[in-house]
């Protein structure tokens, strides 16, 4: 133990004078981890999601940055997903001093259940309803949050990637207390790279649904794509910012250089960490996060 607190302390001390931490070393040592079954409301009919807490040794109270996967295509694959763990993303806030919350929404691998987040037919999508039931699930993770000792639910940054960036805005929609801000990585739906690169169904009702949403959403959003997105490409991508940015809703747009053969994978990547993490950081020092030393 005590050599444990000896690296967490020298660990910190090269970040602070801005030395690059051996990935293997924090391999080494892993964050405290704890899978847990969160309740969630009547209107779900689902009775719990999975989800897995991270965190850094010590009591706390630590900010909490909510990570929300995104949606293969097939529900065999969605079934497959078991726990999700965003392991790259969560080392990277992990290390800053947050804890991390990863659900599995209703629907997705340890979670189970029925598919919440189905949105009809790629020429008559339902957008919102999606969308809402996905809040439904991120709702009841921060609620759940705010009785756990070492959590600090005054300030909550949510982060989603693909279908999960998509999650994040319906969820802020509604406003949770201590919601601080939002980083959306290559959000969206209806995507299919393989018939439609580029060009997802419904466009147009997307950014109506995502107007609506932006409507209610009182907290900064920042919006990170790559131009060589598979599933969400730059036009479109413009095109839904516009109508995020028309129904007043506080947000910044970084459009990032073609990143490997789909930039759509950037948060996930060893590579990309390094592109998007001091975004990230300028972003949540703006929002006003106060992570623990």
């Amino acid at each position: 133990m005590y050599l444990r607190r000896q690296w967490w302390w020298l660990q910190g001390l090269m970040l602070a004078v801005g030395i690059a931490v051996p990935a293997s070393a924090q391999d080494v040592l892993p964050p405290v981890e704890e899978v847990v079954a969160i309740p969630l409301p009547p209107s779900a009919r689902w009775p719990n999601l999975v989800a897995t807490i991270l965190r850094p040794e010590g009591p706390g109270p630590f900010p909490v940055i909510v990570i929300n996967h995104g949606s293969p295509g097939s529900g065999a694959e969605r079934a497959r997903m078991g726990r999700y763990r965003a392991t790259r993303g969560s080392q990277e806030f992990l290390k800053r001093g947050f804890m991390v919350v990863l659900p599995m929404r209703r629907g997705y691998g340890d979670t189970g259940g029925p598919w919440a987040e189905n949105y009809a037919s790629c020429n008559a999508p339902d957008y919102g309803s999606a969308g809402q039931e996905a809040a439904i699930d991120l709702l009841a993770t921060i609620e759940y949050l705010r009785a756990l000792p070492y959590a600090n639910t005054g300030q909550i940054l949510l982060v989603g990637q693909s279908a999960g960036g998509f999650a994040a805005l319906a969820a802020a929609s509604h406003n949770p207390s201590g919601l601080l801000g939002v980083v959306n990585f290559a959000g969206g739906r209806g995507g299919d790279p393989r018939t439609r690169p580029g060009e997802p169904c419904g466009v147009e009702q997307m950014a109506s649904t995502i107007s609506r949403f932006a409507q209610t959403i009182r907290v900064p959003v920042l919006w990170h794509y790559a131009e060589n997105d598979q599933f969400f490409g730059p036009a479109v991508v413009r095109r839904w910012f516009e109508a995020f940015e028309a129904a007043g809703a506080p947000g910044r747009l970084v459009m990032q250089p073609p990143f490997g053969r789909d930039g759509h994978a950037m948060f996930g990547a060893a590579s990309g960490v390094t592109i998007w993490a001091p975004l990230v950081a300028q972003f949540m020092h703006e929002t006003g996060f106060t992570p623990r030393p």
